[in-house]
Protein backbone atom coordinates (compact mmCIF):
# COMPACT_ATOMS: atom_id res chain seq x y z
CA UNK A 1 0.00 0.00 0.00
CA UNK A 2 1.27 3.40 -1.27
CA UNK A 3 2.14 5.97 1.37
CA UNK A 4 -0.17 8.50 2.41
CA UNK A 5 -3.46 5.86 0.75
CA UNK A 6 -6.40 7.61 1.67
CA UNK A 7 -9.18 4.75 2.47
CA UNK A 8 -12.07 7.22 1.65
CA UNK A 9 -10.92 6.96 -1.93
CA UNK A 10 -11.46 3.28 -1.95
CA UNK A 11 -15.35 3.77 -1.21
CA UNK A 12 -15.95 6.88 -3.42
CA UNK A 13 -13.97 4.55 -6.43
CA UNK A 14 -16.53 1.99 -5.74
CA UNK A 15 -19.04 4.46 -6.01
CA UNK A 16 -17.68 5.68 -9.32
CA UNK A 17 -18.22 2.08 -10.77
CA UNK A 18 -21.58 2.05 -9.90
CA UNK A 19 -22.57 5.15 -11.23
CA UNK A 20 -21.32 4.51 -14.11
CA UNK A 21 -23.61 1.41 -14.48
CA UNK A 22 -26.36 3.78 -14.48
CA UNK A 23 -28.72 5.10 -16.98
CA UNK A 24 -30.08 8.05 -16.56
CA UNK A 25 -33.45 8.47 -14.13
CA UNK A 26 -31.70 5.29 -12.47
CA UNK A 27 -31.81 4.82 -8.19
CA UNK A 28 -29.68 2.57 -6.17
CA UNK A 29 -30.91 1.94 -2.55
CA UNK A 30 -29.05 0.21 -0.23
CA UNK A 31 -29.34 -0.80 2.99
CA UNK A 32 -26.48 -1.66 5.85
CA UNK A 33 -29.12 -3.83 7.61
CA UNK A 34 -30.76 -4.34 11.57
CA UNK A 35 -29.62 -7.25 13.86
CA UNK A 36 -32.45 -9.48 14.16
CA UNK A 37 -33.84 -10.72 17.31
CA UNK A 38 -32.35 -13.57 19.15
CA UNK A 39 -35.18 -13.76 22.25
CA UNK A 40 -36.86 -11.14 24.62
CA UNK A 41 -35.21 -8.84 24.29
CA UNK A 42 -31.98 -9.43 23.11
CA UNK A 43 -30.76 -9.19 19.53
CA UNK A 44 -27.88 -11.40 17.53
CA UNK A 45 -24.83 -9.57 16.93
CA UNK A 46 -24.85 -6.96 14.02
CA UNK A 47 -23.28 -7.68 10.95
CA UNK A 48 -23.18 -4.84 8.21
CA UNK A 49 -24.23 -6.17 4.67
CA UNK A 50 -20.82 -6.54 3.18
CA UNK A 51 -22.27 -4.41 -0.41
CA UNK A 52 -23.04 -1.77 1.77
CA UNK A 53 -19.88 -1.55 2.99
CA UNK A 54 -18.44 -1.95 0.00
CA UNK A 55 -19.44 1.26 -0.99
CA UNK A 56 -19.34 3.34 2.47
CA UNK A 57 -17.00 1.97 4.48
CA UNK A 58 -19.86 2.09 7.09
CA UNK A 59 -20.54 -1.01 9.85
CA UNK A 60 -23.47 0.82 11.84
CA UNK A 61 -27.30 -0.63 11.47
CA UNK A 62 -30.50 1.24 10.45
CA UNK A 63 -28.31 3.08 7.53
CA UNK A 64 -29.09 4.00 4.06
CA UNK A 65 -27.06 4.92 0.72
CA UNK A 66 -29.36 6.20 -2.11
CA UNK A 67 -27.58 6.76 -5.62
CA UNK A 68 -29.55 8.90 -8.20
CA UNK A 69 -28.68 9.63 -11.46
CA UNK A 70 -30.41 12.42 -13.94
CA UNK A 71 -29.53 13.88 -17.55
CA UNK A 72 -28.55 16.50 -15.02
CA UNK A 73 -26.82 15.68 -12.04
CA UNK A 74 -25.76 12.95 -10.00
CA UNK A 75 -26.70 13.09 -6.39
CA UNK A 76 -25.35 10.15 -3.26
CA UNK A 77 -26.99 10.28 -0.17
CA UNK A 78 -26.44 8.50 3.32
CA UNK A 79 -29.09 8.44 5.60
CA UNK A 80 -28.55 7.37 9.41
CA UNK A 81 -29.82 7.32 12.74
CA UNK A 82 -30.01 10.41 14.52
CA UNK A 83 -28.60 11.23 17.87
CA UNK A 84 -30.41 10.34 20.87
CA UNK A 85 -29.09 11.09 24.42
CA UNK A 86 -31.00 9.17 26.27
CA UNK A 87 -31.18 5.88 23.82
CA UNK A 88 -27.01 6.79 24.01
CA UNK A 89 -26.72 6.06 27.43
CA UNK A 90 -28.07 2.61 27.16
CA UNK A 91 -26.21 0.97 23.93
CA UNK A 92 -23.44 4.01 23.57
CA UNK A 93 -23.07 6.95 21.20
CA UNK A 94 -24.30 7.13 17.25
CA UNK A 95 -22.59 8.17 14.74
CA UNK A 96 -22.16 11.76 13.57
CA UNK A 97 -22.81 13.06 10.28
CA UNK A 98 -19.26 14.62 10.05
CA UNK A 99 -17.73 10.97 10.96
CA UNK A 100 -20.07 9.56 8.23
CA UNK A 101 -18.66 11.86 6.32
CA UNK A 102 -15.34 11.35 7.23
CA UNK A 103 -15.58 7.60 6.66
CA UNK A 104 -17.53 7.14 3.42
CA UNK A 105 -16.51 10.28 1.62
CA UNK A 106 -20.30 11.08 1.12
CA UNK A 107 -20.85 14.60 1.77
CA UNK A 108 -25.11 14.92 1.88
CA UNK A 109 -25.83 12.97 5.09
CA UNK A 110 -29.61 13.24 6.35
CA UNK A 111 -30.92 11.32 9.04
CA UNK A 112 -33.21 8.21 8.62
CA UNK A 113 -36.49 10.33 9.11
CA UNK A 114 -35.73 11.88 5.63
CA UNK A 115 -35.18 8.78 3.92
CA UNK A 116 -38.87 7.82 2.62
CA UNK A 117 -39.54 11.54 1.74
CA UNK A 118 -36.58 11.65 -0.09
CA UNK A 119 -37.24 8.26 -2.04
CA UNK A 120 -40.72 10.46 -2.87
CA UNK A 121 -39.05 13.16 -4.11
CA UNK A 122 -36.74 10.86 -6.22
CA UNK A 123 -39.48 9.18 -7.90
CA UNK A 124 -42.25 12.28 -8.09
CA UNK A 125 -40.04 15.39 -9.08
CA UNK A 126 -36.86 13.40 -10.26
CA UNK A 127 -38.89 10.81 -12.34
CA UNK A 128 -36.33 8.03 -11.34
CA UNK A 129 -38.43 4.75 -13.64
CA UNK A 130 -35.51 2.21 -12.30
CA UNK A 131 -34.80 1.41 -8.85
CA UNK A 132 -32.40 -1.13 -7.41
CA UNK A 133 -31.99 -3.30 -4.64
CA UNK A 134 -29.56 -5.73 -3.65
CA UNK A 135 -32.07 -8.76 -4.45
CA UNK A 136 -29.67 -11.91 -3.60
CA UNK A 137 -31.38 -15.11 -3.13
CA UNK A 138 -29.49 -18.42 -2.97
CA UNK A 139 -32.33 -20.30 -2.67
CA UNK A 140 -36.49 -20.51 -3.03
CA UNK A 141 -36.88 -20.55 0.66
CA UNK A 142 -34.47 -18.04 1.83
CA UNK A 143 -35.80 -15.40 3.93
CA UNK A 144 -36.48 -11.79 2.56
CA UNK A 145 -34.17 -9.64 3.85
CA UNK A 146 -35.02 -5.88 4.75
CA UNK A 147 -33.99 -5.16 1.21
CA UNK A 148 -36.64 -7.81 -0.25
CA UNK A 149 -39.23 -6.06 2.18
CA UNK A 150 -38.80 -3.12 1.61
CA UNK A 151 -38.85 -3.59 -2.71
CA UNK A 152 -42.11 -5.43 -2.28
CA UNK A 153 -43.51 -2.21 0.09
CA UNK A 154 -41.80 0.18 -2.42
CA UNK A 155 -43.73 -2.28 -5.71
CA UNK A 156 -46.98 -1.44 -4.43
CA UNK A 157 -46.46 2.27 -3.92
CA UNK A 158 -45.17 2.84 -6.97
CA UNK A 159 -46.54 0.54 -9.38
CA UNK A 160 -45.18 2.49 -12.59
CA UNK A 161 -41.27 2.17 -11.37
CA UNK A 162 -39.12 -0.60 -12.75
CA UNK A 163 -37.38 -2.73 -9.78
CA UNK A 164 -33.75 -4.51 -10.58
CA UNK A 165 -31.36 -5.87 -8.70
CA UNK A 166 -28.21 -4.79 -8.22
CA UNK A 167 -26.30 -7.87 -6.76
CA UNK A 168 -24.83 -8.84 -10.36
CA UNK A 169 -23.37 -5.96 -10.72
CA UNK A 170 -22.10 -5.49 -7.21
CA UNK A 171 -20.68 -9.25 -7.83
CA UNK A 172 -18.46 -8.79 -11.04
CA UNK A 173 -16.90 -5.51 -8.89
CA UNK A 174 -16.12 -7.42 -6.18
CA UNK A 175 -15.06 -10.80 -8.32
CA UNK A 176 -11.91 -8.94 -8.54
CA UNK A 177 -9.56 -7.12 -5.47
CA UNK A 178 -7.51 -4.28 -5.75
CA UNK A 179 -4.44 -3.43 -3.69
CA UNK A 180 -6.31 -2.07 -0.77
CA UNK A 181 -8.32 -5.29 -0.43
CA UNK A 182 -5.42 -7.80 -0.71
CA UNK A 183 -3.63 -5.70 1.79
CA UNK A 184 -6.76 -6.60 3.94
CA UNK A 185 -6.88 -10.35 3.19
CA UNK A 186 -2.95 -10.39 4.21
CA UNK A 187 -3.90 -9.22 7.34
CA UNK A 188 -6.23 -11.75 8.10
CA UNK A 189 -4.43 -14.02 7.48
CA UNK A 190 -1.80 -13.38 9.40
CA UNK A 191 -4.00 -12.98 12.35
CA UNK A 192 -5.09 -16.58 11.24
CA UNK A 193 -1.42 -17.93 11.44
CA UNK A 194 -1.01 -16.84 14.78
CA UNK A 195 -4.27 -18.30 15.80
CA UNK A 196 -3.23 -21.49 13.91
CA UNK A 197 0.30 -21.58 15.41
CA UNK A 198 -1.14 -21.19 19.08
CA UNK A 199 -3.40 -24.36 18.49
CA UNK A 200 -0.56 -26.67 17.71
CA UNK A 201 1.09 -25.19 20.89
CA UNK A 202 -1.53 -26.75 23.24
CA UNK A 203 -3.30 -29.28 20.87
CA UNK A 204 -3.25 -32.78 22.71
CA UNK A 205 -5.13 -35.54 23.67
CA UNK A 206 -7.75 -35.44 25.94
CA UNK A 207 -8.75 -31.70 25.41
CA UNK A 208 -11.95 -30.59 23.80
CA UNK A 209 -12.37 -29.21 20.26
CA UNK A 210 -14.04 -26.27 21.76
CA UNK A 211 -10.95 -25.67 23.56
CA UNK A 212 -8.89 -25.94 20.24
CA UNK A 213 -11.20 -23.44 19.04
CA UNK A 214 -11.09 -20.99 22.33
CA UNK A 215 -7.58 -20.47 21.72
CA UNK A 216 -7.72 -19.15 18.14
CA UNK A 217 -10.46 -17.00 19.08
CA UNK A 218 -8.65 -15.50 21.97
CA UNK A 219 -5.19 -15.77 19.71
CA UNK A 220 -6.65 -13.52 16.76
CA UNK A 221 -9.23 -10.85 19.45
CA UNK A 222 -6.44 -10.20 21.18
CA UNK A 223 -4.12 -9.69 18.45
CA UNK A 224 -6.92 -7.24 16.72
CA UNK A 225 -9.18 -8.91 14.76
CA UNK A 226 -12.75 -8.16 13.97
CA UNK A 227 -13.53 -11.66 14.98
CA UNK A 228 -14.03 -14.63 13.05
CA UNK A 229 -14.91 -14.60 9.48
CA UNK A 230 -16.90 -17.73 10.11
CA UNK A 231 -17.69 -20.23 12.79
CA UNK A 232 -14.86 -21.95 13.34
CA UNK A 233 -14.48 -26.22 12.36
CA UNK A 234 -12.71 -27.91 15.25
CA UNK A 235 -13.37 -31.31 13.94
CA UNK A 236 -11.43 -34.50 15.30
CA UNK A 237 -11.64 -37.86 14.01
CA UNK A 238 -14.66 -39.10 12.81
CA UNK A 239 -16.27 -35.58 13.19
CA UNK A 240 -13.74 -34.62 10.39
CA UNK A 241 -15.93 -36.37 7.71
CA UNK A 242 -18.25 -34.06 8.28
CA UNK A 243 -17.99 -30.82 6.33
CA UNK A 244 -19.32 -28.30 8.57
CA UNK A 245 -19.33 -29.81 11.71
CA UNK A 246 -19.26 -26.37 14.02
CA UNK A 247 -20.65 -28.29 17.73
CA UNK A 248 -16.89 -28.68 18.50
CA UNK A 249 -18.26 -30.84 21.14
CA UNK A 250 -16.35 -34.07 21.91
CA UNK A 251 -12.95 -35.05 23.01
CA UNK A 252 -9.84 -35.27 20.87
CA UNK A 253 -8.37 -38.68 21.18
CA UNK A 254 -4.63 -39.57 21.15
CA UNK A 255 -3.58 -40.46 17.96
CA UNK A 256 -6.32 -39.40 15.65
CA UNK A 257 -6.47 -36.09 13.35
CA UNK A 258 -8.06 -32.88 14.05
CA UNK A 259 -9.40 -30.95 11.23
CA UNK A 260 -9.02 -27.11 11.96
CA UNK A 261 -11.49 -24.64 9.37
CA UNK A 262 -10.44 -21.12 10.68
CA UNK A 263 -10.77 -18.06 9.83
CA UNK A 264 -9.93 -14.34 11.06
CA UNK A 265 -11.62 -11.38 10.27
CA UNK A 266 -9.75 -8.28 9.80
CA UNK A 267 -11.55 -4.60 8.26
CA UNK A 268 -14.32 -6.61 7.72
CA UNK A 269 -12.79 -8.71 4.94
CA UNK A 270 -12.18 -12.44 5.89
CA UNK A 271 -9.47 -15.93 5.63
CA UNK A 272 -10.53 -18.90 5.59
CA UNK A 273 -8.04 -21.93 6.08
CA UNK A 274 -7.92 -25.34 6.77
CA UNK A 275 -5.33 -27.31 8.37
CA UNK A 276 -5.22 -31.42 9.82
CA UNK A 277 -3.06 -31.76 12.37
CA UNK A 278 -2.28 -34.91 14.56
CA UNK A 279 -3.09 -34.51 17.90
CA UNK A 280 -0.11 -36.82 19.20
CA UNK A 281 2.38 -34.94 17.48
CA UNK A 282 3.13 -37.71 14.53
CA UNK A 283 1.33 -39.11 12.01
CA UNK A 284 0.08 -42.46 11.72
CA UNK A 285 2.06 -43.81 8.12
CA UNK A 286 -1.65 -44.19 7.24
CA UNK A 287 -2.01 -40.86 8.19
CA UNK A 288 0.66 -39.59 6.43
CA UNK A 289 0.08 -41.64 3.36
CA UNK A 290 -3.83 -40.13 2.93
CA UNK A 291 -2.57 -36.42 3.93
CA UNK A 292 0.11 -36.16 1.22
CA UNK A 293 -2.65 -37.01 -1.17
CA UNK A 294 -4.70 -34.53 -0.05
CA UNK A 295 -1.66 -31.98 -0.18
CA UNK A 296 -0.23 -33.30 -3.43
CA UNK A 297 -3.56 -32.44 -5.32
CA UNK A 298 -3.43 -29.11 -3.67
CA UNK A 299 -0.03 -28.96 -5.14
CA UNK A 300 -1.19 -30.00 -8.65
CA UNK A 301 -4.80 -27.45 -8.73
CA UNK A 302 -2.33 -24.27 -7.75
CA UNK A 303 0.02 -25.19 -10.63
CA UNK A 304 -3.05 -24.09 -12.70
CA UNK A 305 -4.99 -21.34 -10.79
CA UNK A 306 -3.41 -18.83 -13.37
CA UNK A 307 -5.35 -16.12 -15.95
CA UNK A 308 -7.63 -17.96 -18.58
CA UNK A 309 -8.01 -21.02 -16.46
CA UNK A 310 -11.69 -21.93 -16.37
CA UNK A 311 -12.95 -22.15 -12.70
CA UNK A 312 -14.46 -25.46 -13.11
CA UNK A 313 -11.21 -26.17 -14.49
CA UNK A 314 -9.74 -26.09 -10.82
CA UNK A 315 -12.81 -29.08 -9.71
CA UNK A 316 -11.69 -30.78 -12.10
CA UNK A 317 -7.53 -31.25 -11.90
CA UNK A 318 -8.57 -31.84 -8.04
CA UNK A 319 -10.86 -35.53 -8.73
CA UNK A 320 -8.55 -36.48 -11.77
CA UNK A 321 -5.74 -36.39 -9.70
CA UNK A 322 -7.67 -37.72 -6.23
CA UNK A 323 -8.95 -40.79 -8.57
CA UNK A 324 -5.47 -41.71 -10.14
CA UNK A 325 -4.05 -41.69 -6.14
CA UNK A 326 -7.25 -43.76 -4.51
CA UNK A 327 -7.21 -46.42 -7.11
CA UNK A 328 -3.62 -46.62 -6.63
CA UNK A 329 -3.51 -47.05 -2.84
CA UNK A 330 -6.50 -49.43 -3.42
CA UNK A 331 -9.15 -47.34 -1.85
CA UNK A 332 -11.52 -47.13 -4.82
CA UNK A 333 -11.21 -49.04 -8.31
CA UNK A 334 -12.69 -46.88 -10.42
CA UNK A 335 -12.72 -42.86 -11.06
CA UNK A 336 -16.19 -42.50 -10.76
CA UNK A 337 -16.00 -43.63 -6.58
CA UNK A 338 -13.70 -40.83 -5.95
CA UNK A 339 -17.03 -38.72 -5.30
CA UNK A 340 -17.27 -41.33 -1.99
CA UNK A 341 -14.39 -39.83 -0.25
CA UNK A 342 -14.41 -36.02 -2.19
CA UNK A 343 -17.96 -34.50 -1.93
CA UNK A 344 -17.24 -31.09 -2.37
CA UNK A 345 -15.70 -28.20 -4.98
CA UNK A 346 -11.99 -27.33 -4.31
CA UNK A 347 -12.21 -23.89 -3.80
CA UNK A 348 -14.10 -20.23 -4.44
CA UNK A 349 -13.85 -16.22 -4.20
CA UNK A 350 -13.15 -14.95 -0.63
CA UNK A 351 -13.20 -11.49 0.53
CA UNK A 352 -15.61 -9.27 2.77
CA UNK A 353 -17.59 -12.64 2.81
CA UNK A 354 -15.77 -15.88 3.15
CA UNK A 355 -17.87 -17.21 0.40
CA UNK A 356 -17.42 -14.22 -1.42
CA UNK A 357 -19.39 -12.75 -4.51
CA UNK A 358 -18.38 -13.68 -8.04
CA UNK A 359 -19.12 -15.77 -11.52
CA UNK A 360 -17.92 -19.53 -11.62
CA UNK A 361 -18.75 -19.39 -15.48
CA UNK A 362 -15.48 -17.54 -15.90
CA UNK A 363 -11.61 -17.45 -16.35
CA UNK A 364 -9.52 -17.02 -13.57
CA UNK A 365 -8.19 -12.94 -13.61
CA UNK A 366 -6.01 -11.02 -11.95
CA UNK A 367 -7.12 -10.00 -9.12
CA UNK A 368 -9.58 -12.75 -7.50
CA UNK A 369 -8.63 -14.40 -4.41
CA UNK A 370 -9.84 -17.98 -4.33
CA UNK A 371 -9.86 -20.57 -1.66
CA UNK A 372 -8.12 -23.73 -2.84
CA UNK A 373 -9.07 -26.50 -0.51
CA UNK A 374 -9.28 -30.39 -1.25
CA UNK A 375 -9.90 -32.98 1.00
CA UNK A 376 -10.40 -37.07 1.52
CA UNK A 377 -13.07 -37.95 4.00
CA UNK A 378 -13.34 -41.87 4.84
CA UNK A 379 -15.99 -42.35 7.11
CA UNK A 380 -14.97 -46.56 7.73
CA UNK A 381 -11.16 -45.36 8.92
CA UNK A 382 -12.55 -42.04 11.23
CA UNK A 383 -10.50 -39.86 9.11
CA UNK A 384 -11.10 -36.66 7.43
CA UNK A 385 -8.25 -34.54 5.68
CA UNK A 386 -8.71 -30.95 4.76
CA UNK A 387 -5.98 -28.82 3.53
CA UNK A 388 -6.64 -24.85 2.34
CA UNK A 389 -5.00 -22.16 1.43
CA UNK A 390 -5.91 -18.68 -0.14
CA UNK A 391 -4.62 -18.31 -3.42
CA UNK A 392 -4.08 -14.58 -5.10
CA UNK A 393 -3.90 -15.07 -9.03
CA UNK A 394 -1.62 -12.80 -10.11
CA UNK A 395 -0.51 -11.23 -14.10
CA UNK A 396 2.28 -13.68 -13.61
CA UNK A 397 0.58 -16.41 -12.49
CA UNK A 398 -1.22 -16.61 -8.92
CA UNK A 399 0.50 -15.80 -5.39
CA UNK A 400 -0.26 -18.78 -1.89
CA UNK A 401 -1.16 -15.83 0.33
CA UNK A 402 -1.20 -18.38 3.20
CA UNK A 403 2.29 -19.74 2.17
CA UNK A 404 4.00 -18.83 6.00
CA UNK A 405 1.32 -21.26 7.37
CA UNK A 406 2.65 -24.52 7.24
CA UNK A 407 1.59 -27.69 5.82
CA UNK A 408 4.09 -30.42 5.03
CA UNK A 409 4.51 -33.08 7.32
CA UNK A 410 7.68 -32.82 7.97
CA UNK A 411 6.78 -29.36 9.20
CA UNK A 412 4.26 -29.60 11.06
CA UNK A 413 5.73 -32.91 13.30
CA UNK A 414 8.90 -30.80 13.56
CA UNK A 415 6.66 -27.67 15.21
CA UNK A 416 4.71 -29.81 17.64
CA UNK A 417 7.32 -32.12 18.69
CA UNK A 418 9.59 -28.88 19.67
CA UNK A 419 6.61 -27.87 21.83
Amino acid sequence: MEEGFDIMNFFTGNREKLINKLNDNEMVILFSGKAPKSTADALYRFKPNKNFFYFTGLTKENFSMTILKTKDKVETKLFIEEPNYDVEKWYGRKMTKEMATKTSGIDKVEYEKDFLPYVNKSILEENAQVVYFDLEKLSWDEPHTYSHKFALEFKEKYLHVNIKTAHNIVSEFRMIKDEYEIDQIRSAITLTKLGIDEIMNNLKPGMYEYQAESVFNYTITNNGADGNAFDTIAASGENAVILHHVENDSKVKKDSLILMDLGAQYNQYASDISRTLPVSDKFTERQKQLYNIVLNTQKEVIKIMIPGTPFAKMNEVAKEFFAKELISIGLIQKEEEVSKYYYHGVGHYMGLDTHDLGSREVDLQPGMVITCEPGLYIAEEKIGIRIEDDILITEEGNEVLSKSIIKEVDDIEKFMSNR
